[in-house]
């Protein structure tokens, strides 16, 4: 099981971001403007397991076209009074007119197939579930913070009061219930879809194409291909720009890919040692 989200039919409005906070009691994560952006959240951590990005372009405004790819039949799009320099048709420069855009996306812990944080855990706090997603749990983690380094995206963090660490759980509790996860059950727009995996990429696949041919070129999945660096991810996303500029690595490794090889290559190390000790106090016995 997983998450699709389509950051095509995002419209930022973080009911995500409440519905996690509030259904897995997640504590206040200071809503600081940052002057930056209108992102108040500013990225994943212990305190923040759903974080929509807000990101501003100079690109024209043609390529977010809402009514791409909507069902036949389906309601026009809705003025929702989002900020923009100045209002469509008000510059005396008719070419400049649009030439602004916002890229939304709601981001979470990607649920990697081959999840290097299990792979550092000490104590089993990361553990892998029936369905397939990656849980904390937080009574046993003794917040060594051994799995904040080592997962690719920067998603694990840890609290300041305990060390201990955090992060989306797929609302556990709510999948044993027969639920969705809180964030997919919020969006109003269906930007975030929750299910089967096998089925989520179908879905992925086919709006890709409807983009592709509505001329679209820019939009691509992320996460979605088994044989990345990672094996597939739990969160894969359509996105309508190149990885970096939402703040995603564009090749996300397993970070504990090499580990086997550095223990064989110690090993190895260590009985050449041994045999070299051992040499030399035979020698010096004869």
């Amino acid at each position: 099981m997983g998450f699709f989200t389509d950051t095509s039919v995002c419209i930022g409005c973080k009911a995500c971001e409440v519905a996690c906070k509030e259904w897995n009691l997640v504590p206040e994560d200071g809503l600081d403007f940052t002057a930056m952006s209108f992102d108040n959240s500013g990225g994943l951590g212990a305190d923040t397991w759903r974080h929509v990005a807000f990101i501003e372009q100079r690109a024209p405004i043609g390529v977010q076209e809402t009514g791409v790819g909507r069902p036949e039949g389906a309601p026009d799009p809705v003025d929702l009074g989002m900020p923009s320099f100045e209002p469509p048709g008000a510059s005396a420069d008719g070419d400049a007119t649009g030439e602004f855009r916002w890229l939304m996306s709601s981001d979470v812990c990607k649920h990697c197939t081959h999840a290097a944080c299990l792979d550092v855990c000490p104590t089993g706090s990361l553990f892998r579930t029936e369905y397939g997603t990656v849980v904390v749990q937080e009574d046993i983690c003794n917040g060594c913070g051994y799995c904040v380094p080592a997962c690719p995206y920067g998603v694990i963090g840890q609290r300041e009061d305990d060390g201990r660490v955090f992060k989306c759980t797929l609302c556990y509790d709510r999948l044993g219930a027969g639920m969705e996860p809180a964030c997919a059950k919020a969006c109003p727009t269906d930007s975030i879809q929750f299910g089967d995996l096998d089925e989520l990429r179908e879905r992925a696949d086919e709006r890709l194409r409807g983009l592709h041919e509505a001329g679209v070129g820019s939009a691509q999945l992320y996460g979605r291909d088994p044989g990345d660096g990672v094996g597939g991810d739990g969160a894969f996303f359509l996105l309508l720009d190149e990885p970096e500029v939402y703040g995603l690595p564009p090749d996300p490794v397993v970070t504990t890919r090499d580990l086997p090889s550095m223990w064989r290559h110690a090993a190895v190390a260590a009985g050449a040692l041994l045999a070299g000790i051992t040499a030399t106090f035979l020698g010096r016995r004869r």
